[in-house]
């Protein structure tokens, strides 16, 4: 067994800019590998995001169908969204998404922490928390101006059918559905 220590590994020699969007940062690292050999990798440097279940009452969990440009089709998700800005708390985050793409609040003390993820660790560091807000109430939604978002609400057994069905493909939902009926289904 090779200890953690003893694994080598590669080193950074420099990363380069290559865009900024207003998520994203594209960078290009020039990398040393253990064998003395130069390679180049991207990496994407991403400020961070929040995602919720929101629990309704019966026990159904609202969920977010929305088109999704990168797969230039819809998608079936827990709503979620980015930080604000790169220092705001996701706690914050998932309760301020929470409202705007479903039309549900819950009382900040009613937003609990599921868990963390990261969603495309080869090449991009984003970083997802995962909430489960409880004791919603209806209220409108907040769209941005961009978002064309329908809510639908569905119990944790079809969420999970859907999941194993490849209906719900988006990693965040998946990790967090799953997570939920492990965790909190069953406590």
């Amino acid at each position: 067994m090779v200890k953690n220590d003893e694994i080598k590994h590669a080193q950074r020699v420099e990363r380069r800019l290559v865009h900024k969007g207003s998520i994203l940062e594209f960078y290009s690292d020039t990398m040393k590998l253990p064998d003395g050999r130069t390679e180049y990798f991207d990496f994407i440097k991403h400020k961070g995001a929040a995602a919720v279940i929101p629990v309704l009452d019966d026990g159904r969990i609202l969920m977010v169908r929305q088109h999704r440009n990168a797969l230039d089709r819809y998608t079936l998700e827990i709503p979620a969204g980015a930080r604000d800005y790169p220092d705001e708390p996701t706690h914050e985050c998932a309760w301020r998404e929470l409202e705007e793409e479903t039309g549900y609040y819950a009382e900040k003390e009613d937003v609990s922490f599921l868990l963390t993820m990261y969603s495309t660790v080869a090449f991009c560091n984003e970083q997802i928390d995962i909430y489960v807000a409880r004791n919603l109430k209806k209220t409108q939604q907040h769209l941005d101006d961009d978002e064309y978002i329908d809510v639908c609400a569905y119990t944790p057994d079809e969420l999970s059918r859907m999941i194993f069905e490849g209906k719900i493909v988006d990693g965040k939902t998946i990790a967090g559905i799953m997570s939920y009926i492990k965790r909190c289904q069953q406590s």
